[in-house]
């Protein structure tokens, strides 16, 4: 079991991301001790295929010796580098190289942060620097996606749009709009692609006509909306976006930091739809979570645009750990795995999980089953006709959180009653086989909840 003095230390000193404090209290906290492959385990010695990836993160999978041994020979050679002051690092060098080498079209200048929330945030400065240096410092406007998430910083909280990011912290500021997601389960449009394309780009324009094409400077958007419930545009869509904003003037921001390296099957789920974003933000699978790291992609165009702004004066943005060493040694080395089998691996495991995922529509609480590669997502209702969510009474995201972990499964377990899936590109075939097992299992029980049969009578 679990030290109950570690427990204790954990309840009266460690604030935990996103939760509730108060609930997490009284609960305690589940203790991981150790991963290996795509299983972990908790100080119990209970053992779970994590079929969320961390937090969609591990993308390459947990206990790579030659990761942990490409970050010890980096400590011990140079532990810290700064990117100040015109210096630098081979490795910081030679994954910014590697990366545009790979990364779409023209985005061949990286600038690398902490992860996706920072991203996020340095994306805001490099736009409203690139209009300023273009003397058009008016476009200050920002437009993001419903259901769409952007990280968790002050500004980058604002971009996205999920209330519980928004809640008692006085976001989004007055810069920051959305128009509706392209959710294709619930979508006033209808169901069919053309329908959902025709209504986003409608949308799209009508909040720029709004805002004053002067004055808009970015569209952000996930190829693949994670946390909103990883809701999945139509063919087409992401393409259709980005040539509006061409026509538009406005910058295209592609938010990557949950669909880059393998997530979706290709390094960059841009490539899915041949799209080029003015920027890019990545983390997250950057490093596969072994150590913290991200980066923002920049346009020739963009690149140029502010450093001929400059001049010779500064630009004014860094952070004291961009371009670390140790981190991108560690990136540079997943970088090699995923393209020595891994991500040829994740494209098989990929279509054998939403094979699997698909085969369980039958089920009595199975309203939709969503995804592309290795990210998924099995929304439950009560009515399958009327798409009626579980009831708020079946705590959806604690219960089935449980019920799947008991039953040897990490997944994401969303408010609403939507279960998500990530699990590391190297899941064996029966890993795969037990995920969707396992999910049967959960559902099963979930069914037996005497809320859930409450909610069916």
């Amino acid at each position: 079991m679990y030290s109950n003095s570690l427990i204790e230390l954990d309840r009266a000193h460690l604030v935990h991301p996103v939760t509730s404090y108060r609930s997490h209290e009284r609960a305690g906290v589940r203790v991981l001790r150790s991963a290996r492959g795509a299983t972990v385990t908790d100080a119990s010695g209970h053992t779970m295929i994590d079929g969320f990836a961390g937090l969609w993160c591990v993308n390459a999978g947990y206990g790579h010796d030659s990761i942990v041994e490409a970050a010890a020979r980096q400590m011990r050679e140079l532990p810290y580098a700064t990117g100040y002051f015109g210096l630098g690092s081979e490795p910081a060098i030679r994954l910014a190289a590697e990366l545009a080498e790979r990364a779409p079209g023209d985005l061949n200048h990286v600038y690398f942060t902490l992860g996706g929330s920072d991203a996020v945030d340095s994306t805001i400065r490099f736009i409203r620097y690139y209009y300023h240096a273009q003397g058009r410092p008016q476009k200050d406007q920002f437009i993001s996606v419903e259901q769409g998430y952007h990280g968790s910083s002050t500004v980058g909280a604002g971009l996205t749009a999920l209330p519980a990011f928004h809640a008692g912290f006085g976001v989004p500021f007055d810069w920051q709009h959305k128009i509706p997601s392209h959710y294709a389960y619930r979508n006033p449009a209808g169901t069919e692609p053309a329908a959902i394309i025709v209504a986003s780009v409608a949308a799209l324009r009508a909040k720029v006509e709004e805002l004053g094409a002067d004055r808009v400077a970015a569209f952000y958007v996930e190829p693949i909306q994670g946390s909103g419930g990883v809701l999945v545009p139509p063919p087409g869509w992401m393409k259709a976006m980005r040539d509006l904003c061409r026509k538009l003037d406005i910058l295209f921001v592609a938010d990557e930091v949950i669909t880059g390296f393998g997530r979706t099957g290709p390094l960059f789920a841009c490539s899915d739809e041949d799209i080029v974003p003015d920027l890019m933000t990545t983390a997250k699978g950057l490093t596969s979570g072994y150590v913290p790291m991200g980066a923002v992609f920049l346009s020739d165009r963009v690149y140029d645009t502010i450093a001929d702004g400059a001049g010779t004066s500064a630009v004014g943005h860094g952070y004291t750990y961009s371009a670390h060493p140790v981190s991108a040694a560690v990136g540079l080395e997943v970088l090699r795995l995923y393209e020595n089998g891994l991500l040829e691996n994740g494209l098989k495991a990929g279509e054998r999980l939403m094979a699997g995922l698909r085969s369980l529509g039958d089920h009595p609480l199975v309203g939709d089953v969503r995804g592309r590669g290795m990210l998924a997502a099995i929304e439950l209702v009560t009515d399958k006709v009327r798409k009626t969510p579980l009831p708020a009474a079946a705590e959806p995201a604690r219960r089935i959180f449980d019920r799947a972990w008991d039953n040897g499964l990490v997944i994401r377990a969303f408010a609403n009653g939507v279960l998500g899936y990530a699990p590391p590109l190297c899941c064996t075939e029966d890993e795969i086989d037990a995920i969707v097992e396992r999910t049967r299992m959960t559902l099963d029980e979930t069914l037996e909840d005497p809320d859930i049969r409450a909610a069916l009578a």
